[in-house]
């Protein structure tokens, strides 16, 4: 394993938490609260800073590692899930035409945030309905 494998592991995971909170948080003042500030610019660009950080890691792990999306089935599943999440987002905290689409797609997505943790967690496409997970 690289040297740098603990480092851009740590970061990647505090990325993975950061990133989850704040869509947490965003989705929750959207939905719940029908607060404003969650679309303010400051706070989008920190999400996006967050993010950012997050894929950079990602991609810097998986040559630490040798591991590859569309080469490795559970780093396919976490792509694959990616996009599903990253769409459902975005119809939480703005393209959803009514705060049902929005709430609906919030959850959604956190569900879908929730299972590429148990992918990531069990190096197993199937996460966390994986015959004999031990996620818990």
């Amino acid at each position: 394993m690289d040297a740098y494998h603990t480092g851009l592991r740590l970061l990647h995971i505090s990325a993975v938490m950061l990133s989850g909170s704040l869509f947490f948080l965003r989705g929750l003042a959207i939905n719940i609260f029908r607060a404003s500030w969650p679309m303010a610019a400051p706070v989008r660009y920190l999400t996006y800073t967050v993010d950012t950080v997050l894929l950079a890691a990602a991609l810097m792990l998986t040559t630490v590692v040798h591991q590859y999306p569309f080469v490795d089935g559970w780093l396919t599943m976490k792509v694959v899930c990616l996009v599903f999440y990253i769409v459902l987002g975005s119809y939480a905290l703005k393209r959803g035409r009514t705060p049902k689409v929005r709430l609906i797609a919030w959850v959604s997505a956190l569900a879908v945030f929730l299972f590429i943790i148990s992918v990531a967690h069990t190096r197993n496409p199937a996460g966390v309905f994986a015959l004999g997970s031990h996620l818990f």
